[in-house]
């Protein structure tokens, strides 16, 4: 599956990318995360707990920073694992400025899910995860505009 978007930032490149390269910062923005626990620099697990229609899953996900430009781009490669289910990711974000005080983040994220959880099928999920992407977004931006 394949997500996409571009979300307008009212605050400086520097601060957003900064925010979304912490993976506690934006860890606290994902809707389930109960931990992160940062490995290094460019290595982190987290733990969430992901429901899909009548299923329930708690993921142990595995992230990787593959690539990093400041303040431009950033690639994060994720395993996750739960009881019966996998998940595997690419995301990359690009920001540009907006504006001296705005930043456009354009993004994009190809998704590979398998095991029970894929078993309630595309519509399900993709209902679903559009859902978890705009409450990402909107405790972000809430965030990183007060």
């Amino acid at each position: 599956m394949e997500f996409a978007g571009t979300v307008q930032i009212a605050a400086p490149r520097e601060k957003v990318f900064a925010f979304l390269n912490d993976p506690q910062q934006v860890g606290s923005c994902g809707p389930g995360v109960e931990s992160i626990e940062v490995i290094d620099d460019s290595h982190f697990v987290a733990r969430a707990k992901v429901g899909v229609g009548f299923i329930s899953a708690r993921f142990t996900i595995n992230a990787e920073v593959a690539e990093r430009v400041v303040p431009e781009r950033s690639v994060i490669k994720v395993r996750g694992q739960a009881p019966g289910s996998a998940v595997d990711a690419t995301a990359t974000m690009a920001l540009t400025e907006a504006g001296p005080d705005a930043t456009t983040m354009d993004w994009k994220a190809d998704v590979t899910i398998s095991g029970t959880i894929a078993s309630v099928g595309a519509r399900l999920i993709q209902g679903t995860a559009d859902k978890m992407i705009a409450q990402t977004f909107a405790c972000i931006k809430a965030k990183l505009e007060s």
